[in-house]
């Protein structure tokens, strides 16, 4: 992975580590996702070693929502508040703030931003500010999954004017299309997030 030498000013996130995505017996498995937990570990202690802040994404919709297929989008039912489907990892060390996504039925795809899927009206969550308040100004971004919550999360932290840098070797990748991987990899790259190995 590119070299990014945590310290205080550089953050970690770990994006949407939850059994629906990270189990294979999930709703909407990302293939290959379980295998992620030991190397994000690892990244959270260096992290915590170094006096970098750590923040966690975490899908947390309502039963029904237009995000879901059940409702007119496009994904089956995943991560509803309090299932275990909705929960982190087992495996995984969770040591810091936790941002929840599509509460309100938004579409949760970045952890700066939700959605309204039916509006397109955009708000912030509280990951912008708390980056800003830390005086944060790189953030390495990992987890699940590369084309859609990774790319959506890294994408808005580069618009924030954050330096963004993503180990490939951390997230896997939907393909809802076949592509999407290569596809969200070129416009992370265009967008200047230093994408790695």
């Amino acid at each position: 992975m590119p070299d990014v030498g945590y310290g205080p000013r550089v953050a970690l996130l770990v994006v949407d580590v939850q059994n629906d995505f990270a189990d294979p017996a999930g709703s909407l498995y990302v293939a290959g996702g379980e295998q992620l937990v030991t190397g994000i570990n690892e990244q959270v202690a260096a992290a915590h070693a170094a006096g970098s802040p750590v923040f966690y994404s975490q899908d947390w919709h309502p039963a029904e929502t237009p995000h879901f297929v059940t409702g007119g989008g496009v994904w089956p039912p995943h991560c509803v508040a309090g299932t275990p489907g909705a929960a982190f990892h087992p495996d995984l060390v969770v040591d810091g703030e936790v941002i929840r996504k599509g509460v309100d039925g938004a579409d949760g795809y970045s952890a700066f931003s939700v959605r309204d899927p039916r509006s397109g009206a955009r708000q912030a969550t509280m990951l912008g500010e708390r980056l800003a308040q830390l005086e944060v100004t790189t953030l390495v971004v990992v987890g699940l999954a590369g084309d859609h919550c990774v790319r959506a999360s890294a994408l808005d932290a580069r618009s924030l004017g954050l330096t963004v840098v993503l180990p490939l070797a951390l997230t896997r990748f939907v393909n809802l299309q076949p592509g999407d991987d290569d596809r969200a990899v070129d416009v992370m790259r265009e967008a200047g997030v230093l994408v790695g190995g």
